[in-house]
Parts: structure tokens; sequence; C-alpha cells
């Protein structure tokens, strides 16, 4: 294992009614802020009002940015920066789920630079401040309420990339489970795939570790195999939500991956996907994860996803460790497929053939140290495999 640093920074505010706090993380380090959000889901729900009823009660000043797109678009960044630069607003405080937290810390990031904040993430400009960013997470999946990463996308360029800073990590995460209760089983099976690819993206990595934090991964990994379908059938599960919810900050929020920094593999090539045809990130990780899975699956990975299937799938233990591997392979599609009830091919989202080649050029530009290697035409086949 890697020498390593730890350090969260974000307080968690995790319960039902935890909203209550949201003015005493705010008001330290702001008293005018951008509030971004969504669609209208948080108006329809009514936590739209208890969050401004609580900033008026406590003299918090705001301005709005509403409509973040599903794949948070470079053009929001820069309307939200926009709207900070002319307002002198101190902070960002996302509504929403991850893609709302990922355009607020972009935004944050882009609020004192005064050029295309595309300039950020493809870092021609450096980032020299970070506006302080807190959110009030209503959906379980990209665990960005603990992280410091966002993934924005240019649709003029048909690009899907990752701006990191440290100082992005929200300052404070409101998690009530009960705002998730009207998230649809649709994309609470979406959200559930999207944690189980940011542990299985660690888990499978060339640095190994097979203590500890693998048997944390494995735990992760159960607690999504036992909640997510019980969440898609009953929305308003509150142990469920509560465990789906939890889950998805502990798998992406630094805890798995100290001392492995392997390059995340299915989500490269994702972000492909959502890029040139906009579908939804679970659905695409779910589809390529059993792909890219029996893809790499040779001599010198066999062992790990024999330790896979034994400890995660409860797959008995044989003397033929791929037979072990296959059938875990099979597992993990099948519960996607059938206890989720996500798409199984590519065609089924809109994918079409015709763009797989750039996709599969532009994937393989940071995957030459994953966990197995994986050129142009390794990624081409993996995608043609899941057609």
């Amino acid at each position: 294992m890697k020498n390593f640093l730890y350090d969260i920074g974000t307080k968690i505010y995790f319960g039902e009614g935890q909203i209550v706090h949201l003015p005493e993380a705010i008001k330290p380090y702001a008293q005018k802020v951008l509030l971004v959000y969504g669609g209208g889901s948080i108006k329809k729900s009514g936590l739209y009002d208890t969050v401004t009823r609580l900033f008026r009660e406590n003299g918090i000043q705001w301005q709005e940015l509403p409509g973040v797109e599903p794949n948070p678009r470079i053009t929001s960044v820069n309307a939200g920066a926009r709207l900070c630069r002319e307002h002198g607003l101190e902070g960002v405080v996302a509504v929403g789920g991850g893609s709302t937290i990922d355009c607020s810390k972009a935004i944050a990031e882009a609020a004192a630079y005064d050029g295309d904040a595309w300039d950020l993430v493809l870092k021609k400009a450096p980032i020299t401040k970070v506006l302080p960013v807190f959110s009030v997470l209503t959906l379980a999946a990209t665990g960005s309420e603990m992280d410091c990463g966002a993934v924005i996308s240019n649709m003029d360029t048909n690009d899907k990339l990752v701006i990191t800073h440290p100082d992005a990590r929200p300052k404070a995460s409101i998690l009530d489970p009960t705002y998730t209760y009207t998230v649809s089983a649709y994309q609470t099976a979406a959200g559930t795939a999207d944690i189980m690819s940011h542990i299985l993206e660690t888990y499978f990595s060339r640095v190994s570790t097979a203590g500890l934090q693998d048997r944390m991964a494995e735990a992760l990994l159960k607690t999504c195999i036992q909640y997510g379908p019980i969440a898609c059938n009953d929305p308003a599960n509150y142990e469920a939500r509560a465990n789906l919810m939890w889950t998805s900050s502990l798998a992406i929020n630094g805890l798995l991956f100290l001392g492995k920094g392997t390059p995340w593999s299915v989500h490269s090539m994702e972000h492909e996907l959502s890029a040139y045809f906009d579908i939804t990130h679970g659905v695409g990780l779910a589809i390529l994860t059993p792909a890219w899975m029996r893809y790499v699956l040779d001599d010198s990975s066999v062992d790990k996803f024999a330790e896979y299937a034994f400890n995660v799938w409860n797959i008995p233990m044989s003397d033929d460790r791929y037979a072990m591997a296959r059938e875990a392979i099979d597992r993990t599609q099948q519960f996607f497929t059938k206890e989720l009830k996500i798409a199984a091919a590519l065609r089924e989202v809109g994918i079409t053939e015709d763009k797989l080649e750039i996709m599969a050029e532009k994937a393989a530009r940071t995957l030459g140290s994953a966990y197995k290697p994986l050129a142009k035409e390794d990624v081409l086949a993996i995608y043609r495999a899941c057609f």
C-alpha cells in the first residue's frame, strides 16, 4: 500500500430533518450564496421552500441558477460563475444530485476566473480561488457530496471531463434519506449501479491490497446488492434509502482508494458515451462493467475475480478459479439487468455504432496504466461486446 494523507474536511449532517443545520453550516463562510438546482422536483417536494425559508430566517441572501442538466454542461458553469461575480457571492449551495453538485463545484472554481470555465477543465488556466461549496443531497449515486471532483460536459466538443481541486470538496452536506423517496425506480437503479462502479473501479487495482480496504469495499458492494432492489420496489423504505445514501458517500470519498491510485477504466469509457449520446451515466456503467470484466479476466486477474466471487457473491471456493470468476461476472450482469432492470445492451439506450471509433480513441488516452492497460482496439472491442 502506498503512503497517503487523508483529510476529508466535509461535515456530514445525516438523517431526517437535518436540513435545519444548513444555515449554521453556511454562515461561518458566506452571507451571500448561489443556490443551484436542476429541474422542478425540489419545488414539487417542498425542499426549495424549506431551503429558501431557512435562508430568509437566517439573513442569508441568494441568487439562483436553476435547470442544471443531468450531465452538467460548461454553459451552466459559465452562467453560474458569472452570477457569482456580478453579485459578489461568497458561496455555492447545491440542492440536488451529483450533477447539480458537480456543476456547483465547477462554478465555485470558475467564479474568480473571467474567461471560459472550460479553460480550467482543460488546465489551460490555473484555479486560483474556490468558493465554499455546500450540498443538500437528493439522489444517492455519484458521491459528489463528499469528494473534490466534478464531471463537466462540453456538448460543442463532445467531451466529458473531470475537474478536481481539494477546496471544491463541500464544507458541509445534508444527507436526509427522505429526500430520495421521490426518486424514480429507474434513477434509483442507475444510482446504485454508479455507486457499485465507483467501488469496483478501486477494488480492481494494480496495487494489491487484500486487507481492510478491500473488505470495506466488499461490504459496500453487498450493501448495494441488498438495498438497491428494495429501494427500487419500496421507494419510501427509510433503511434502504439511508444505506444507499451513506454507501454513495463512502464509495468515493477517498477512503477506499487510499494508497491505490489506479486509473478508472469503465468510467473513462462511459464518459464518452455520455458525451456523445447524453445517456444516464449509471446505465452506461451497468452495461459496460460486465463486458469490461470479461475482457480483463486472465491469469493475472483471475485470483482477484475469484476473491470477488467468494466475498461478494458467496460463490463457493473452488480450484477452478475461472469458473468462479465467470459466475461472479454473470451474477453482476444479472443483478443489473434482472434485479435493477437496467438495459443489457448499448443499442437499447440509443447508442449507435457510428461513433465507436472516435469514442474508443478518446477513452484510451487515459487507460495506459489502468488495471489492465487498454488501447483503442481494446476499448473498441469492449464497446462492441455491449451491442
